[in-house]
């Protein structure tokens, strides 16, 4: 069994999604103990939300899984990189293939991608 050291960050750690074939950063996101043995034992993506404070697979609403090929610990064992084959056109729930979108040049923030889908189609909320 593999353990992470959860008790450094109250609980939850930073997981960093990398998609496996480009080396592209899709998103950062949080693991929980829960999310952790989840995507260990299935093979797909789980964080925790914050923001919804619940177990969360990654494209569970927008189809848009996130398939593990490799996963990576750091050295402090409190941090990961999760290695995905990014099923559907983005890992953003904005709509880029990136949540890391944006270029920061000079004091502005450029956009150094384009939307490949509609969120108000997507999540229809």
């Amino acid at each position: 069994m593999i353990k992470l050291r959860f008790d450094k960050g109250d609980g939850l750690l930073p997981a960093i999604a990398q998609d496996y074939a480009t080396g592209q950063i899709l998103m950062l996101a949080y693991i929980n103990e829960e999310a952790w043995q989840k995507t260990l034992e299935t093979g797909k993506a789980h964080y925790w939300s914050r923001s919804r404070s619940k177990l969360w697979l990654k494209g569970e609403s927008s189809g848009h899984l996130q398939l593990i090929k490799e996963v990576l610990v750091d050295c402090d064992e409190d941090t990961v990189v999760f290695k995905v084959e990014q099923l559907g056109k983005a890992a953003c729930h904005k709509g880029y293939p990136s949540c890391f979108f944006r270029t920061v040049t000079g004091a502005e923030l450029k956009k150094n991608q384009e939307t490949v889908f509609d969120p108000q189609e997507v999540y229809k909320k």
